[in-house]
């Protein structure tokens, strides 16, 4: 096999083990009351089919990606892809409601070990600066319109052949990743667990993660000032502080804090958590206005979203990697997320009696925005990885998207919830109120964009040479071939069982 064939079909096997994680995360949603109803779940039981996933995958992350680095990135992701695979099918013949749920969180804890080292398995793949951004397009797509395309295939197999098929679909899947992955993922030995085993380190991010991710995904039911979540946040953040601090003084430390140190990186890791908060808010609200104030059942919604999905898809894969190569990532991360930011306005004016060309199908097409920033700033968020980081470097970038998911679809839910409790106590008939709901999330999610957009803009340097922006000897060159400058919407469903009965 030939060495570019060879790469070829590893970025294949990276990009499938990345959409079938971002499916499992979506393509549940759709299924939720089909679930609800066959395991008798009660409303506040149903949400942990979600979060169970969340949490587990959210908060191991981090350490995930160092392991990588430990022990071997290939090994890291066969084990990660066989447990994913493995606990899948535990989920799709689950005939109770605890079962289920153990095996939600066996899948993220599986997706968290194959995810975390991907994008640091892609750039050792791909070390040519040109081959690298068309790598990282490939791969930046699947997450960007995965969840759009999980929430089509979940209503399609929900309604066709059951709930259960939707985990089952995993098992070919998972069987041919392995495969293929065994064949072309290049073997490394790793640095081995002496070279930065950080013990105390693991336990403290590792429990401030969980703590914290916890801690927003039940925002919604306890509410963002009672004492509990005030208490708990307290907490995490404390453990978080603790494993920044173990860190810089750590004689192995499990996270150098050197990655940090490129203005890129960090900058990059702020504005996806800024700005995946809005964006995946917005997949989880919109379907809601879809079919609460519309009236689309499943299938039909996720074949609303399908334009979404179609056009990020065309963005990413057709032209981010060669305007990233001709104006930079800053220039073409800014132009995203204006886009972003005039879907998120168009959003917030949606009407009750809102039809689907003129009020929903233009949105779907400004979604393309995200086809442009997710390439962008997963090239800055890899930017200063060196090949023994490059693991850690996939692993915090990861994090912080999944922490950005969290505490999106936590908080805007629940300020669109509360608005809807509002409107409804004044009055208002229950489509004008959730629509208000809505409303007001959507702007907040603008409001986020905007902030991202004045970070970049203001933090964000253009390059003067490849790979200005990348500190010390051996980092990786960012893509990128001229001067210039990145699932799933796992709490969705609790956050609709919130506003759905406001």
């Amino acid at each position: 096999m030939s060495a570019p064939r060879s790469r070829r079909l590893a970025l294949g096997v990276l990009a499938t083990s990345a959409l079938m994680t971002i499916l499992d995360g979506s393509i549940v949603t759709v299924a939720m009351p089909a679930i609800q109803r066959d395991l008798r779940f009660s409303p506040a039981g149903l949400s942990w089919v979600v979060n169970a996933y969340l949490i587990a995958f959210g908060s191991l992350l981090l350490l995930a990606g160092r392991l990588g680095d430990l022990v071997g990135r290939r090994a890291m992701f066969l084990g990660g892809t066989a447990l994913f695979t493995a606990a899948s099918v535990l989920a799709g013949v689950a005939a109770n409601s605890a079962t289920l749920v153990a095996a939600r969180f066996l899948q993220g804890v599986g997706s968290a070990a194959a995810v975390a080292v991907s994008l640091g398995i892609l750039v050792t793949l791909f070390p040519d600066a040109a081959e690298r951004g068309r790598a990282i397009a490939v791969f930046a797509f699947t997450g960007a319109a995965g969840a759009a395309i999980g929430q089509v295939a979940g209503g399609l197999l929900t309604d066709a052949l059951g709930w259960h098929w939707i985990f089952l679909i995993n098992l070919p899947i998972g069987l041919a990743t392995i495969a293929l992955a065994v064949r072309t993922l290049p073997a490394d030995r790793g640095l081995g667990l002496a070279a930065g085993a950080d013990v105390a380190g693991a336990l403290l991010v590792t429990a401030g993660l969980v703590l914290g991710i916890y801690t927003v995904v039940t925002i919604e039911r306890y509410g963002a000032t009672s004492a509990r979540t005030l208490g708990l946040g307290a907490l995490a953040v404390a453990l978080v502080a603790g494993f920044v601090v173990r860190q810089a003084t750590a004689r192995r430390p499990l996270m150098p804090l050197r990655i940090l140190r490129s203005r890129g990186v960090a900058v990059a890791n702020v504005v996806q958590i800024l700005t995946v908060a809005s964006t995946f808010a917005f997949q989880v609200l919109v379907t809601l206005y879809l079919q609460q104030v519309l009236g689309y059942d499943a299938t039909g919604t996720g074949l609303a979203l399908l334009p979404a999905a179609v056009v990020i898809g065309a963005v990413s894969l057709g032209v981010s990697a060669r305007l990233n190569a001709r104006f930079g990532e800053r220039a073409v991360l800014l132009a995203g997320l204006v886009l972003l930011v005039a879907m998120f306005v168009l959003l917030a004016r949606v009407p009750v009696d809102g039809r689907y060309l003129p009020d929903v199908l233009p949105v779907m097409l400004l979604a393309g925005g995200f086809g442009l920033v997710l390439p962008a700033l997963t090239a800055l968020g890899m930017s200063a990885a060196r090949p023994d980081d490059a693991g850690l470097a996939s692993g915090l970038f990861n994090t912080t998207q999944q922490l950005g998911m969290a505490f999106g679809v936590a908080v805007l839910s629940t300020l669109a919830a509360a608005r809807t409790a509002d409107r409804l106590a004044l009055g208002d008939d229950r489509a004008a109120a959730l629509t208000s709901g809505f409303h007001l999330a959507f702007a907040i999610g603008a409001g986020l964009l905007v902030v991202a957009v004045g970070l970049a803009y203001a933090l964000l340097r253009p390059r003067t040479t490849a790979g200005a922006d990348t500190p010390g000897a051996g980092g990786l060159s960012q893509p990128g071939a001229r001067a210039g400058w990145v699932r799933n919407g796992s709490t969705a469903a609790g956050s609709a069982g919130e506003v759905s009965t406001s």
